[in-house]
């Protein structure tokens, strides 16, 4: 019988240490306790239609429709701010749900995924529709910050089914004007600026994001650097990061487009563009908004061995910038 017990006893306290064993997360890995000031997340990388793409049968789809890749995430940026307390996002997706609470999860002290505020690029499905989330359908949220550019505005307000979250006061349109900055504390603001891009339904921005120590520029889409007003070099040497329009690695990735219609910037074109960048300008450079089909997805391929091998760096989701 005491044989009988001993066995029991130890197969409990076996089944206890297993319980306990924890695999290390990606945010546990990195501290993320109160006081840690500012930090960026990326909460997605891929362009706006996700990844399998409806009706894709390209290898870069193969399985995917029956087995998600999790990491798979529109594309989006996380501000957390740990002296205040407060986060925001850059985009709402159509895999908000999922990036709100990655944004909770990397600041733990927060009491809500609910963010304190939504800055928007522009009215492609990527970047806007996932407001449809905060709406009474789903978490019926209460006068959420939304952050828009006139235009941007005037389209929520006017079309459903948009207008009724302002209606309902599920989100409070906050405006925006182009190279103002909108102060979110005393060592963090935010100021958008245009870019070229198909502006169909509002104007685009991109946002230069300045923290207690850093800079940073989120550029997600535009059209050819040839046709912004501004000089992307320039520009670059002023900040710390820029997460950079990657929607392509190159022309010729799309056989059956009329590349013409969807003038991004390729990956190739962005790096000629820098060529002249020292290996330590070119690292600020992290590449993102991947369309499906584009070989950065795959970190074995040969085009993400060239870009890393060129000094510039290629966004994976819940990577962290410091601020």
């Amino acid at each position: 019988m005491r044989f009988l017990y001993l066995i029991l006893l130890l197969l409990f306290f076996s089944c206890q240490e297993k319980k306990m064993t924890k695999v290390p997360t990606t945010f546990e890995s990195q501290p993320s306790a109160p006081g840690l000031g500012v930090s960026l997340i990326l909460l997605g990388t891929l362009q706006d239609a996700g990844a399998p793409q409806l009706n894709c049968t390209k290898k870069c789809c193969q399985g995917l429709f029956e087995q998600a890749d999790s990491v798979r995430k529109v594309s989006s940026l996380g501000l957390l701010d740990f002296n205040t307390q407060k986060k925001y996002l850059f985009d709402a997706t159509p895999d908000i749900s999922k990036q709100l609470y990655a944004l909770k999860k990397a600041m733990p002290t927060a009491s809500s995924s609910i963010v304190d505020g939504i800055f928007l690029t522009h009215a492609h499905i990527g970047h806007y529709t996932g407001l449809m989330y905060l709406g009474k359908e789903a978490v019926n949220s209460t006068e959420v910050s939304v952050f828009t550019m006139p235009k941007m505005s005037s389209f929520i307000s006017s079309n459903g089914p948009w207008s009724q979250l302002v209606t309902n006061r599920n989100i409070a349109l906050q405006p925006l004007v182009a190279n103002q900055a909108i102060s979110l504390s005393p060592s963090l603001q935010v100021t958008p600026f245009l870019v070229p891009h198909r502006d169909e339904y509002s104007e685009t921005v991109g946002y230069l994001i300045e923290g207690p120590h850093k800079k940073a520029l989120f550029i997600p889409d535009i059209d050819k650097w040839n046709r912004w007003e501004l000089n992307l070099a320039t520009e670059l040497k002023k900040v710390d990061y820029a997460f950079l329009d990657a929607t392509f690695y190159s022309a010729k990735e799309l056989g059956n487009r009329d590349m013409s219609q969807i003038p991004h910037p390729s990956v190739l074109e962005t790096i000629q563009t820098l060529k002249d960048f020292s290996m330590e300008e070119r690292a600020k450079v992290i590449f993102t908004h991947f369309n499906h089909t584009n070989p950065l997805l795959d970190n074995a391929s040969e085009a993400t061995k060239k870009v890393l091998a060129l000094g510039f760096k290629i966004g994976r989701i819940h990577d962290r910038f410091p601020l």
